[in-house]
This record gives C-alpha cells, sequence and structure tokens, in this order.
C-alpha cells in the first residue's frame, strides 16, 4: 500500500499529465488482506498504482475502475466479496471509486462580445479560462471585475500563434475556441491550435468563412485528420441569435463533447 506522500505525488502526477483517474479507497472491510483506507489508483489508461494485498482483488477492482470512468460519475460505492472466499455468505468490502481528472481549461482566441461573454460563462461552469486577443483594449481585467471571473487569464498576443501555442500547452484536458474578427487571424490561430492538438477545437464563423480557412490550411498540407476535428462552424443549433446566446451554444457544444452528450433534449418532446 502506497504511502500518503507517494499517493500525493501520484495524483499530482495524473493531473500534470492531462489524464483521467479512479482513486479507490477501502472504507469497509472485515479481513487483513484489504485493510481499511489501503487505496489505489487506475488511470484511463489502466495504469494502476498500489494495490489491495490481493491479485484477484485488484483485477476485479481494475475492471470496475475502467466502467466507472467510461460512466463519468464523480464517484461510486462497490461493494464486493473479500478475497478470502467467493461465497455469498463471505464478508463484503466496501471500496470507495473518485474520479480524479484535471480543472477542464477553455482558451479563447478573440475578446469580442462573443470571446468575453463565452469567458464569463465558462468561467462559472468551472472553467480555467485563457481569453487572448491582440487588442489591449479588450483584454483589459476592469472589464471581467466580478470574483468569478478571477479564473480568466488575460493575454495581450503580440503574436497570434505563438500565444495560443503557450496556452494551449500539451492540449490534454483543454478546449481551444476561436472566435477571432477576421481571416488572417482565424488562419493564424487554427495553425497554432492543429499543432498543439488540444481535446477540442471549434471555429467561430458562416461556413462559406470557415471553409476557405480550412482550404487554406489544407493547401499549406495540414493534416486532414487534424481539419476533420475541427468543429466549424463552432457550437450547438440552439438558434441562437445575441452574442450571449451564441457563446452559450458554444459553450454547451464543448461541454457536449468533454462528457459525452449528445446535444439532445432529455424529454420526448418534438417540435411541431
Amino acid at each position: 500500500m502506497p504511502t500518503s506522500t507517494e499517493l500525493t505525488n501520484r495524483i499530482s502526477e495524473i493531473l500534470d499529465r492531462g489524464k483521467t483517474a479512479a482513486l479507490l479507497t477501502i472504507v469497509e472491510s472485515s479481513t487483513s488482506k484489504a485493510p481499511v483506507g489501503a487505496k489505489m489508483t487506475v488511470s484511463d489508461d489502466g495504469e494502476t498504482f498500489g494495490s489491495f494485498g490481493d491479485e484477484t482483488l485488484d483485477k476485479y477492482v481494475g475492471r470496475e475502475a475502467d466502467a466507472f470512468l467510461k460512466s463519468r460519475a464523480a464517484t461510486k460505492i462497490l461493494l464486493t466479496s473479500t478475497p478470502d472466499s467467493e461465497k455469498e455468505s463471505s464478508p463484503a468490502t466496501k471500496i470507495l471509486f473518485e474520479r480524479i481528472e484535471p480543472e477542464p481549461r477553455l482558451v479563447i482566441a478573440g475578446a469580442g462580445h462573443v470571446g468575453a461573454s463565452l469567458a464569463r460563462f465558462a468561467a462559472i461552469a468551472g472553467f480555467r479560462v485563457t481569453l487572448i486577443d491582440d487588442r489591449a483594449e479588450f483584454v483589459d481585467q476592469k472589464l471581467f471585475p466580478a470574483p468569478r471571473e478571477e479564473s480568466i487569464e488575460l493575454v495581450k498576443a503580440h503574436d497570434w500563434q505563438e500565444s495560443l501555442r503557450r496556452a494551449i500547452g500539451s492540449g490534454k484536458g483543454v478546449s481551444v475556441a476561436i472566435v477571432t474578427r477576421g481571416h488572417k487571424q482565424d488562419e493564424e490561430c487554427l495553425r497554432a491550435t492543429l499543432t498543439a492538438k488540444p481535446d477540442y477545437v471549434g471555429m467561430i464563423g458562416s461556413k462559406r468563412r470557415t471553409n476557405i480557412v480550412l482550404e487554406k490550411l489544407r493547401e499549406e498540407k495540414a493534416e486532414d485528420t487534424e481539419l476533420k476535428r475541427v468543429r466549424a462552424p463552432i457550437g450547438l443549433d440552439i438558434g441562437a441569435v445575441s452574442p450571449e446566446e451564441v457563446a452559450l451554444a458554444i459553450l454547451a457544444e464543448i461541454i457536449a463533447e468533454r462528457h459525452g452528450g449528445t446535444g439532445a433534449p432529455l424529454s420526448n418532446w418534438r417540435r411541431r
């Protein structure tokens, strides 16, 4: 069983690498083979750290952890037989599953009406936001005074591509929304974004405008598989009109992508 320091270091490593994992803790047990308080982690790639002292139990909870991570639930309690016996009368071991994942990050290129609204909505939804623009007056802290918006990092871009690459980093757990004011800025931002390979990338604009940008990058030999990942035009179809509504449609698509949602109504309602 790992020490508390070893476990803390492991969790930090998981978060630093932008991975998702399950932290498993035995909360009830009647056997010394699986003592209360024993912990282990199982990453989304199947990598484990720690042990409950029994190979069979470790393999079993490993499979359960995989299903837990795919379910996208935050917590789960598993009640299972102890490794002492497979009989129904054997004592039970209760294991708590907890999801570990990095704080979601959103990088927004363009701080106009849509970009600024998107930054505010995303901060409220729990995202750590980086808002980038080459116009200093659009990334003025005075425009984002509310406490919730302290999670919004404002960046004056002297070079769009360098600013985007620095903000995106490894791309793990990162969504990128390109909502600039023109073709030139869109192209620069998309070039940098595609090389960084974030989890999500979307670009605002009409189909004609976004196709012009995508075709330009295709002519520059950008990877076709990466171009196909670009959500363009960005956002879900909610009939958005105002900048705030457009921002909401964009955030809804980003959240749906992150959690595996479909964007469909939860009710059986159908438009007549």
